[in-house]
């Protein structure tokens, strides 16, 4: 039996206001999505900063780079900060206001979904569209993508102080992923839980609300682990 299947943050605006993205692909687009080397899968990641890898001393120190060059993946990274399911999609610009598009342009062998986290400062006043929305993208990559394998993360969170818009999130997604039979991760959003940006052992970056080098290893490390016990196996 095939593993239930589901993986961002951006730069908040206020502190909080933000941590977006989707239509017709555009070269200025190819500043989002450097591909790593390898002969591998080519391997598309759809998210927000935290697997854009903000925070990081380099790109090479992002959990999805780390996890891709120990496989030999192609990796194509389309992640941007503050990006969400509903948030920054009406400001991305052209050429970033499709994501979806993009990867489906990039025709890969396996896409991981990574994103919710900044939906959380929007729930209040957008929950039905942002429920709508993750429906949407995930069905649009399904049917434009029917070959591929899409692996959706339980949405990242960054803070002990969890809203109780975190776990509806996280549901919506599941449930989005069951429904066009992907792989879902799930506990992603608990990864950082106890090394947040006041804890003694803090993985975070100065700027408290993105991991760094440590926290994205130890982010690669469990997504190593959750992507072995998929079954079958990634």
């Amino acid at each position: 039996m095939r593993a239930r299947r589901s993986l961002s943050l951006g730069i908040v605006a206020s502190l909080i206001a933000g941590l977006v993205a989707c239509s017709a692909p555009n070269p200025g687009a190819a500043r989002s999505a450097p591909a790593t080397p390898g002969d591998g899968p080519v391997v598309a990641f759809y998210g927000d900063s935290y697997t854009r890898g903000t925070g990081a001393s380099s790109p090479e120190k992002r959990w999805s780079t780390i996890v891709s060059a120990e496989r030999g993946w192609q990796e194509i990274n389309r992640c941007e900060n503050g990006l969400g399911f509903v948030n920054r999609r009406a400001s991305m610009g052209p050429g970033l206001n499709d994501i979806p598009a993009l990867i489906i342009a990039d025709d890969p062998d396996i896409v991981f979904v990574t994103m919710g986290l900044n939906d959380n400062f929007s729930y209040d006043s957008a929950a039905d569209d942002i429920r709508a929305a993750i429906d949407s993208d995930l069905q649009r990559l399904r049917d434009g993508l029917p070959d591929a394998r899409i692996v959706v993360v339980e949405p990242f969170w960054y803070t002990d102080d969890r809203p109780a818009s975190v776990d509806i999130i996280a549901g919506w997604v599941e449930a989005a992923a069951e429904r066009i039979d992907a792989d879902h991760i799930d506990g992603a959003g608990h990864w950082l839980d106890g090394h947040y940006a006041d804890s003694a052992d803090s993985w975070m970056a100065s700027d408290g609300l993105h991991p760094n080098d440590t926290g994205y290893a130890e982010m690669a490390e469990r997504m190593d682990a959750a992507l072995r016990a998929l079954d079958p196996p990634l």
